[in-house]
């Protein structure tokens, strides 16, 4: 059974710092997580619900009507048709990661990614004033994967207080114990949440796909 998508999971989630200055998101997306739709992917769909939410506000910014979120196996079909992927792929559990968010995009909303690789033993603040730049001028939501760090997840904005910095997280991961999802139950049980950048794994690299379209204007 399908559950309605909860928008915005991120809003009236406190800054981590009473100090500072937070950039957020601007528009809106919807919440995509494990089984949300009925199709069982815990374990292995992050990236695809990520890419998910992702295309869903590219879908809200650009107005488009004709076409909807792909689901996972039109994600999976999408990617054999541009010879990514062998045919074997469609139905399979293989994971996805930034480079396939990007030609899926590209590909069924004619919107380009730019791919930033974070390499390991690097330092996820470094790229704190990118990622906080992108947002000041596209505010979009950008798809985060790694490899020891396997767990894709969205970033939905970046607090910035003195030298100390956080990246709102939007992690796919969550299942439904029990009804449709609240937006007070996955801030509680921290499947959105500020995650200070010394948090990320010096041992993993990390590629971010950012969306080039611009978001609406803050009010």
């Amino acid at each position: 059974m399908t559950e309605k998508l909860l928008e915005n999971v991120h809003d009236s989630l406190p800054d981590p710092t009473p100090s500072g200055r937070s950039i957020v998101i601007r528009g809106k997306y919807s919440y995509y997580h494990y089984n949300c739709d009925g199709f069982q992917d815990a374990g292995w769909g992050c990236g695809y619900r990520t890419l998910q939410s992702m295309c869903s506000w590219v879908k809200n910014c650009k107005e488009i009507t004709s076409r909807e979120v792909p689901s996972i196996l039109t994600i999976q079909e999408t990617l054999v048709s541009l010879n990514d992927k062998p045919q074997s792929f469609v139905g399979s559990r293989e994971w996805i990661g930034a480079l396939e968010v990007f030609y899926t995009v590209d590909t069924l909303f004619d919107v380009s990614c730019k791919i930033v690789h974070i390499p390991s033993n690097g330092d996820v603040k470094k790229y704190v004033s990118l990622i906080k730049q992108y947002l000041e001028e596209y505010g979009g939501f950008i798809m985060m994967g790694g490899d020891v760090d396997c767990s894709s997840k969205g970033i939905a904005g970046v607090h910035i207080a003195g030298n100390d910095a956080y990246l709102l997280v939007v992690d796919p991961h969550f299942v439904t114990t029990s009804g449709s999802a609240t937006r007070e139950e996955i801030q509680r049980r921290h499947f959105v949440k500020w995650q200070h950048t010394s948090e990320f794994l010096d041992s993993s690299f990390y590629n971010l796909c950012l969306p080039l379209v611009q978001g609406p204007q803050r009010q």
